[in-house]
């Protein structure tokens, strides 16, 4: 691997930002938005909340990480900002559904 160019202000070139981890982490990240994704497709009722909440904390501390790392990983960014989105829509899908199904046994 090449070394960096101080003059380059720490930016990777493209060759070697495409065989770092800089690239290949955040492609393999992508997996967990892109289940999150096909899971909104699915029954609310099999949604955890505690799995669900720690994915957002999850996603929202590598949001930071990645917009403080130098270079800026906007990859990164961009696979944990789709992820926290696709867990805030999974967890206001789980409280509706127990919301309507406590107001349905009250009036059942």
């Amino acid at each position: 691997m090449k070394k960096i160019n101080p003059n380059s202000n720490l930016r990777l070139e493209k060759n070697e930002k495409e065989q770092s981890t800089h690239f290949w982490g955040p492609v393999a990240n992508w997996g967990i938005p892109i289940a999150a994704m096909a899971d909104m497709k699915k029954s609310p009722e099999i949604i955890s909340p505690k799995m669900t909440g720690a994915l957002c904390i999850y996603s929202a501390l590598f949001m930071r990480f990645a917009w403080m790392v130098q270079p800026r990983n906007h990859l990164l960014f961009a696979c944990h900002f789709a992820n926290e989105t696709c867990q805030i829509v999974q967890l206001g899908r789980y409280y509706t559904y127990k919301k309507q199904s406590k107001t349905e046994v009250v009036h059942a």
